[in-house]
């Protein structure tokens, strides 16, 4: 008896096609520019490239002077977020095929950092946000000899979302109030302070709590819901706040 799937002919499989895609980069080089200017690039992509691949391809290929960070290349480091069509977004996460191809792609840097060169910002204000809310567990004693912190499943669940954070900054550089605030904490700074204000190990909530019950914390937030929109980890930001916002009222998580 002959095997129907074995006596099948193959089928062929479409041929890949590969297409032209117009990128329009902001450069800026301290060194020779006043001002950002846009410059423009034509890349022959295919549909599952990424938009990693093409700013690599115009850098080894085109242009050996286009500077932008990028590390894991898999949505893991965060390195790469950048604004992709007006929306903040990584790099290695947005694929050519997802983007209307039939119009330029517009690259910038993320907005509401000093800008160092083309696509890169200098991060030390966004850290510097994050290391002040003491993104770190604070324990007021020592776990029983040879045991582990006890966490429930459910205390673990009320602070899972915010373990996501990989602190690329596509939230925070996604909110108009850090745009024009250079002093406020941003949401990842805050959603960092969540994470440890509602862990159940942690013993330093207060401290955070009145951290962010500043002029430049948690009331700040005006629930634009720009940095949920914008978070490549689906992280629900703008709910995170609200939990800040609401455990700060009580004086306790």
């Amino acid at each position: 008896m002959s095997n129907a799937v074995a006596d099948a002919p193959a089928a062929a499989d479409p041929a890949v096609q590969a297409f032209l895609v117009t990128f329009i980069v902001r450069r800026f080089d301290p060194e020779q520019d006043a001002e950002p200017r846009w410059v423009d690039y034509d890349v022959e992509l295919f549909s599952t490239d990424r938009v990693l691949d093409a700013l690599h391809k115009i850098k080894w290929e085109v242009d050996g002077s286009l500077s932008f960070r990028r590390s894991c290349a898999h949505g893991i480091c965060g390195s790469d977020a950048m604004r992709i069509n007006g929306r903040n977004r990584l790099a290695c996460k947005t694929l050519i095929k997802d983007l209307d191809i039939s119009k330029p792609i517009y690259v910038e840097a993320i907005k509401g950092l000093p800008l160092e060169k083309d696509l890169i910002v200098d991060m030390e204000p966004f850290f510097a946000s994050y290391r002040e809310v003491q993104p770190f567990l604070v324990a007021g004693s020592a776990p029983e000899k040879g045991k582990e912190r006890v966490q429930t499943i459910a205390d673990r669940a009320i602070f899972d979302d915010t373990t996501k954070c990989i602190l690329c900054a596509a939230c925070t550089s996604s909110c108009p109030v850090f745009w024009t605030d250079g002093q406020y904490f941003g949401p990842a700074a805050i959603v960092n302070a969540h994470r440890f204000i509602f862990d159940s190990r942690d013993d330093n909530a207060e401290v955070r709590l009145d951290i962010l019950n500043d002029k430049e914390g948690v009331w700040r937030c005006r629930t634009t819901f720009n940095c949920s929109e914008a978070c490549p980890r689906g992280i629900e930001v703008t709910k995170a706040i609200a939990e800040v916002k609401q455990a700060v009222l009580r004086g306790r998580p």
